[in-house]
């Protein structure tokens, strides 16, 4: 039992702590190859940015759950690696010499500590007003000045634009039920992702109502007992993988779980990760993977 609970502690913790394209790039234009500054990205969202400008970084942390967590886009080979989001390897940082360090505000060290390595600049992912892709597409546009990008930012954003019409096209019928979009933390809870989330905007945008009406604090998550799904309207369920198998095997023989609505009517589908605290390029993935479910729901 001990074991038990220290494995769903665990697992609580990355999950939380996580929370504070191949195939799809092609899609997009592509970009000069110019030569580019040593940069260093401490954590995903300003990675997504560069990676979207076409942009290789020389170094980044935590590369190897970003496997986990974020998927795609694939990481460019040879990436070195500093160490954790939260705690990187500031010494090995500074042996690197970056002529630029970007990182997401709150999160890691503190500003005056990458200050004393390198210039830095600091993004967020989302504001009081709960609009995180406005907040991410004008920090794009932000790194795209600073690195003299302004004229391939514009371009992402046009393709980026135009997924979201066809996606809006496509998904018409997604528009007559609401949709729930939820991660597992262990067997009895999930974090949700409301109207303030990333999705949930990319949602918003689409024409679907998202299921999850209650409060979604300014991050746009909610963690909740998995008993307050059973409460929901019939829906339509999408869970995102973040190697949790194990636990979905455990829950999926409880009655609670059965119980649920969108369990009984398998409404539920289960899809790869994609970072809900990403950029442009996650909130693509998303428009993507609603349009691949709706050729099989």
């Amino acid at each position: 039992m001990a074991g038990e609970i220290g494995e769903i502690d665990l697992r609580r913790r990355r999950l939380l702590s996580a929370l504070a394209l191949s195939p799809w790039l092609a899609g997009f234009p592509a970009l000069a190859a110019l030569p580019q500054p040593r940069i260093i990205a401490l954590e995903w969202l300003p990675l997504e940015m560069l990676l979207a400008l076409g942009v290789t970084p020389l170094a980044a942390a935590d590369t190897r759950d970003y496997g986990l967590w974020v998927k795609e886009p694939a990481l460019p080979a040879g990436l070195i690696d500093v160490g954790q989001r939260s705690e990187p390897n500031l010494e090995y940082i500074a042996e690197l010499k970056p002529d630029l360090i970007v990182y997401s505000q709150g999160y890691g060290p503190h500003a005056a500590q990458l200050q004393n390595i390198a210039p830095t600049m600091e993004f967020a992912f989302t504001d009081e007003q709960g609009k995180p892709l406005a907040k991410v597409r004008s920090g794009l546009l932000s790194l795209a000045g600073r690195l003299g990008k302004t004229e391939e930012a514009r371009l992402h954003l046009a393709w980026f634009d135009r997924q979201l019409v066809a996606a809006r096209e496509q998904l018409i019928a997604w528009r007559r039920q609401p949709l729930l979009v939820f991660s597992l933390i262990d067997q009895r809870h999930a974090v949700i992702l409301g109207n303030r989330s990333l999705f949930g905007n990319v949602m918003q945008q689409l024409g679907i109502e998202n299921a999850w009406q209650g409060e979604d604090g300014f991050w746009g998550t909610a963690t909740v007992g998995i008993e307050h799904l059973a409460m929901l309207p019939t829906l339509r369920a999408i869970c995102l993988d973040h190697g949790d198998a194990a636990i979905r095997n455990r829950i999926s023989t409880t009655p609670l779980w059965q119980a649920l609505p969108f369990v009984r009517q398998n409404a539920l589908r289960i899809v790869p990760a994609i970072w809900i605290f990403g950029a442009t390029l996650a909130a693509q993935r998303f428009c993507h993977m609603l349009q691949e479910l709706d050729k099989k729901w």
